[in-house]
């Protein structure tokens, strides 16, 4: 049996680290920016990225906060499938999947506000539902995004899906949660707009911006979690796992 740590020497002694030392916890995801900010605060999972095609149709949505939680879940529950299959005899103890969108025409949620799989909010009486932005189809596409986002605010929302084993039918449990941040672009010269699309960075991002890159020039201000935007929200994640532990002792067993 191979033997498993995530755990890094400088993880805080907390109960959902303690849990996971040990487990064989998985990624379900490439992105090296989620990466680092799980490494940065002391979790290191295999990394196996999900073949799920990421092509849900927004229009299936009540709540455009379901849209990323759902991707999150397909990633999730593929990875875990997959990986039980490939070898039943050392099967993950957590898979971790997450998608990143950016809403447009904020009018909805406070930054931080999280739940389960169906969320409320967005798209009210006399609320147009925003328009979830993905990342760039080109540039030209990204600067429309820029555009449309300039001296606006839009809502970086991350679905975080985990799926863990139990000993009833399918063998699985899924459990989400989402989190929202707020981000306020300054209102940028054209020039600046277009010089960032010429860099390419906003191309394999969300929204068509890097907040921890160049992007950040862009950006006036965040309300909410500063690493959710960037991909990712550490905090919420390890607090969950916190709740899920309290709630149930044989989480992680």
């Amino acid at each position: 049996m191979p033997h498993h740590n995530p755990v890094l020497d400088h993880a805080l002694r907390t109960p959902a680290f303690v849990k996971l030392a040990g487990k064989r916890v998985v990624l379900a995801s490439n992105s090296p920016r989620r990466r680092e900010i799980l490494r940065v605060v002391g979790l290191e999972p295999e990394v196996v990225p999900s073949t799920f095609a990421e092509d849900l149709g927004h229009a299936g949505f009540e709540s455009p906060y379901e849209y990323p939680v759902a991707t999150a879940t397909h990633k999730a529950v593929e990875v875990y499938e997959r990986l039980v299959k490939e070898d039943p005899e050392d099967p993950p103890d957590l898979v971790i999947a997450a998608d990143t969108v950016v809403l447009s025409s904020v009018t909805m949620s406070a930054p931080g506000a999280s739940g389960a799989v169906t969320v409320s909010g967005g798209g009210g009486a006399g609320q147009p539902m925003p328009e979830i932005l993905e990342k760039p189809s080109s540039q030209a596409d990204n600067l429309r995004m820029l555009l449309d986002l300039n001296g606006q605010k839009c809502e970086v929302v991350t679905g975080v899906t985990i799926v863990y084993p139990v000993l009833v039918a399918p063998g699985y449990v899924i459990k989400s949660i989402d989190e929202r941040s707020l981000v306020h672009f300054a209102d940028s010269p054209i020039h600046l707009l277009e010089a960032y699309v010429d860099s390419k960075e906003g191309l394999d991002r969300a929204g068509g911006f890097a907040v921890q890159g160049l992007g950040g020039l862009l950006v006036a201000r965040i309300e909410g979690d500063y690493n959710n935007v960037v991909g990712f929200p550490a905090t919420s994640f390890f607090h969950w796992l916190e709740a899920l532990i309290d709630e149930d002792e044989e989480f992680l067993e």
